[in-house]
């Protein structure tokens, strides 16, 4: 039995810790910092036009002039210019999986991509480093109208309007500093368009692979959900370890029309010298849906806090998410919403499991406005520490600004309870599976929101980082 497990456990880490070498021959790397020299090429590399080069040219400018991020943990340790902002492999995006080069497409094999595709999507999109090397989607999917491409094919295709009228207007850059450097540096990520009245009935999903050490990735995902249509898209992360810091700091810009539906999952599982920067936000028209499940496992300092506008009447919002925060890692994750239109409603749940040392921080920020009447919104958030020397703190923020809504919020964080690892030891299951058993069940709200597939995976990863160390 012992063996079973310890062979389950190397299987899982071989899963998303391995390296292929990278070389000249077949990849594309720039040099290391920051400059206009480097933006230029990038662009003039993608054949963006001009105004997409300006709009470069002006976030660079404001990630110059603003300042670090003083709020969460500290990320002194990513040097920016020891960061190179743009790899990519030497071959073309391929329509079809045969044409990925071998060892591109043995690194997806691993992580089960082609498999997932055959099994249960209805599109995928898997970048590698900078680029998507390969796009596809499938052709009763296409029939409806839906347009699911990589962003510079939209960029200079039939949707370059609709991407110019969207791009990064939730999350300008002048949001923060890496807002501004995604501006500047942005590549790869997915557009989706969903046209009126169409439910896409099995999900999309995009993969990112960061293989380069001491690279950034900034894919920029758009995704705009019409009027009455229906849509779930999963976007799952990984990289293997390295010793140098590598960073991410995509974008995620989602736009749901009235009476539209949009459930965003997602499964990250960065290496534990990940900075993860990332930024998401969605903003809902009247009668709109926005459903967010999120798992955060990895990464050496996270700042996550995917963010909700309900900007129209009877709109509404949920927020399902789980981080996992191991030794030597700093997780400061949560959820923001602004209700700006009368009966919106928001449900923030959120749970963390802090271990070895790990601290785990969850923030909620709730603004209700004023013409926001008849709003409600309810926080919970859990925490449950492993050990005597992790940390978990939960930070809420409430801004009402009326009298008439409804808002709530509760906080639980304790230790993992002696007394029920005790009953499970006393009918013969060992104090790890006793452990992971609780843990597990305690994940279990959240996984269940998750595909089957996907909820396999989160499962594993908590049994990954329970072993570790034990």
């Amino acid at each position: 039995m012992v063996e079973k497990e310890i062979l389950l456990k190397k299987t899982i880490e071989n899963m998303y810790d391995f390296k292929d070498k990278e070389t000249s021959e077949n990849f594309v790397r720039e040099k290391e910092g920051l400059d206009e020299e480097v933006i230029r090429r990038i662009s003039k590399g993608k054949n963006e036009p001009d105004w997409m080069l300006d709009f470069r040219l002006k976030s660079l400018k404001i990630y110059n002039e603003k300042k670090m991020p003083n709020w969460g943990p500290s990320i002194e340790g990513l040097d920016m210019d020891k960061i190179v902002t743009y790899v990519r492999s030497k071959t073309p995006m391929q329509g079809k999986w045969e044409d990925v080069p071998d060892d591109i497409k043995n690194t997806f094999e691993k992580l089960g991509i082609p498999k997932a595709e055959r099994k249960s999507l209805a599109g995928v999109g898997a970048q590698y480093d900078s680029e998507l090397v390969y796009h596809n989607l499938k052709k009763e999917v296409a029939e409806t109208g839906v347009v699911y491409t990589d962003m510079e094919s939209a960029l200079n295709g039939p949707y370059a309007d609709m991407v110019k009228e969207y791009f990064m207007t939730l999350v300008p850059p002048t949001d923060h500093k890496y807002a501004a450097l995604h501006g500047a540096v942005w590549s790869g990520g997915s557009f989706v368009y969903v046209p009126k009245g169409v439910k896409v009935e099995v999900p999309l999903q995009s993969y990112f692979r960061l293989n380069a050490a001491g690279a950034g990735q900034f894919e920029h995902t758009l995704i705009i959900v019409d009027e009455g249509a229906d849509l779930h898209f999963i976007e799952g992360c990984s990289a293997p370890k390295y010793n140098v810091a590598n960073l991410h700091a995509g974008c995620v810009e989602l736009f749901v029309k009235k009476g539209a539906k949009l459930r965003y999952s997602t499964v990250e599982n960065w290496s534990k010298n990940m900075y993860n920067l990332n930024t998401k936000r969605a903003k809902v028209e009247e009668n709109g849906i926005m459903e967010w499940v999120s798992g955060s496992f990895g990464s050496k300092v996270s700042y996550l806090y995917p963010m909700t506008l309900l900007s129209g009447k009877n709109s509404k919002m949920t927020y399902n998410g789980i981080t996992f925060a191991g030794e030597g890692q700093n997780l400061d994750t949560g959820a923001k919403v602004v209700h700006a239109a009368s009966n919106t409603s928001s449900i923030i749940n959120a749970k963390s499991i802090s271990k070895d040392g790990g601290i785990g921080t969850f923030r909620s920020s709730i603004k209700i406005l004023k013409n926001a009447k008849n709003s409600k919104s309810t926080v919970d958030c859990q925490s449950l520490m492993l050990d005597s020397i992790s940390r978990s703190d939960t930070i809420p923020g409430m801004d009402i600004r009326t009298n008439d809504a409804k808002v709530g919020h509760e906080a639980k964080i304790g230790r993992i309870s002696e007394e029920a690892i005790f009953y499970l030891m006393s009918r013969g299951i060992s104090e790890e599976n006793a452990k992971s058993m609780i843990v597990s069940g305690f994940a279990e709200p959240i996984s269940k929101e998750l595909p089957l597939e996907y909820a396999v995976e989160m499962n594993n990863l908590i049994k990954l980082e329970m072993d570790r160390n034990m």
